[in-house]
């Protein structure tokens, strides 16, 4: 059952996906060299969940409008906490 983040997020109706996010993105991290340089993630769940509710309920008083603008949103928040290990 390799997607069951799907899963846990479906079935919590969005509010575990911080947990699994986090989760399998620290994981790709801890996995990933690029030039030698290994990356590492320092974002967490806690960190993510209130950025989460905030998109999702723009997203619910938008009509799915804002829902747009969450998957840039969320790229910008893993690009932050993206970094190369010292």
């Amino acid at each position: 059952m390799e997607n069951y983040w799907v899963f846990v997020t479906v079935f919590t109706l969005g509010l575990c996906f911080p947990w699994t996010f986090t989760m399998i993105y620290s994981w790709e991290t801890k996995h990933t060299v690029i030039e030698g340089k290994r990356l590492t993630f320092d974002g967490t769940a806690v960190g993510l969940f209130g950025q989460w509710l905030k998109w999702l309920l723009l997203t619910i008083i938008t009509l799915g409008i804002y829902g747009f603008w969450v998957a840039i949103s969320l790229k910008k928040w893993k690009t932050k906490h993206t970094h190369f290990e010292n």
